[in-house]
């Protein structure tokens, strides 16, 4: 606000401008609202993880979710989920993406599990709007129900 005031002062519409927009953005971050007007090109996206280390294929589920297959489960991680994120960013907002990652070679349900988070927040944290995805083809928690009661001596 103070160099609102001080561009405002000096008649510099520019400036005054450039701070009112770089206000803007940090309200819509704070309020986790992404940006309508910075959307990533789904097939832009796609073609630039392709390259990343251990990424099989990836495909979009719908205008937010980004599911991408792995080869491994070294490449089931967080930090992979990092990797795509930093891949998408030059292409618009990754606060509108979530990636799920699902390692194609899991011989587990433990490692079938899909990993899921937002580019720019915690994981669990989406954001306004943004509904949790079910990715898995069995619920996590109905799945340890099953895998409880396996477990009980008969």
């Amino acid at each position: 606000m103070v160099a609102i005031d001080t561009a405002a002062l000096t008649g510099d519409q520019r400036a005054i401008q450039a701070h009112t927009q770089a206000m803007q953005k940090d309200t819509l971050r704070a309020l986790r609202i992404p940006d309508a007007s910075h959307p990533i090109d789904h097939e832009a996206a796609r073609a630039s993880i392709r390259p990343l280390p251990g990424v099989r294929s990836s495909i979009w589920i719908d205008r937010a979710n980004l599911l991408v297959m792995v080869a491994g489960s070294r490449y089931r991680s967080m930090e992979t989920i990092n990797r795509v994120c930093l891949a998408l960013e030059p292409l618009g907002d990754t606060l509108a993406v979530v990636v799920n990652l699902q390692d194609v070679t899991a011989t587990t349900f433990e490692g079938a599990d899909t990993l899921s988070r937002n580019c720019q927040l915690a994981e669990g944290q989406r954001a306004l709007l943004q509904t949790k995805r079910q990715v898995d083809v069995l619920d996590p928690e109905l799945r340890r129900v099953f895998q409880a009661q396996q477990e009980k001596p008969r």
